[in-house]
């Protein structure tokens, strides 16, 4: 139950693990070289879609790649569905309108996970967040608390182009209620260019009990609407 809570924990929407046999994926995204580096998605709409190579920091190797796209916006939420390259699997997740995870799979984060952005961003900005993370189905419980920082406003560039980015820095710490020597704190940080509405990186490392349990690095490969 550890190891489950901790593919959940950091809110990357895109990993893998939340992947569940629903429904087929929808047809491959467009290839980057299909997708003007011009396009602007500041106006959230149902089909946006972003696509992210998921790479393992510790051995190198690129785990998987991944899509999420929206499938419906409310005035409260954000629903996605998850899609992994190769794979007729397909995951869900619900966020806020600030990109905050609200439910992963069998997970429920009360009210969020506090991962997401704070409008309006500038260097230097700082907030705190915690929350109550649910899986009712096993039965268990974790209490979350963190803080984010505005570090920087940075140029950033991959295989989807070149944006204007802010750098945001979280901290998190995560405690099982049930047995509070289970912990795990991840420090993760965040590329998020508001002319697309998403992060354009992400890179975290995790540690329990002092140890690396996990490093990793996602990063946009192609982006575009319907």
């Amino acid at each position: 139950m550890f190891r489950c809570y901790f593919l959940a924990i950091v809110g990357l929407v895109f990993s893998a693990s939340v992947l569940t046999a629903q429904t087929p994926n929808a047809a491959p995204a467009p290839a980057a070289s299909e997708t003007s580096a011009q396009e602007t998605m500041e106006d959230l709409q149902v089909g946006d879609h972003w696509t992210y190579d998921l790479r393992d920091d510790v051995s190198g190797d690129v785990k998987s790649t991944l899509t999420n796209t929206v499938t419906d916006v409310s005035p409260s939420q954000i629903n996605i569905r998850l899609g992994k390259l190769g794979s007729s699997n397909t995951g869900y997740q619900t966020y806020d309108h600030s990109w905050n995870l609200m439910e992963n799979g069998v997970w429920r984060n009360r009210p969020n996970d506090g991962t997401g952005i704070q409008l309006p961003l500038a260097v230097g900005k700082t907030w705190s967040f915690k929350s109550t993370d649910l899986n009712n189905t096993a039965g268990v419980t974790w209490k979350r608390s963190g803080t984010s920082k505005v570090i920087a406003q940075e140029s950033v560039t991959t295989p989807a182009g070149t944006f204007d980015t802010f750098k945001i820095e979280t901290s998190i710490q995560v405690e099982n209620t049930s047995d509070p020597t289970k912990k795990i704190q991840t420090v993760q940080q965040t590329w998020y260019a508001p002319s697309i509405d998403h992060w354009v990186k992400r890179s975290s490392v995790s540690r329990s009990a002092a140890r690396v349990i996990d490093k990793n690095t996602i990063e946009l490969v192609e982006y575009g609407r319907r």
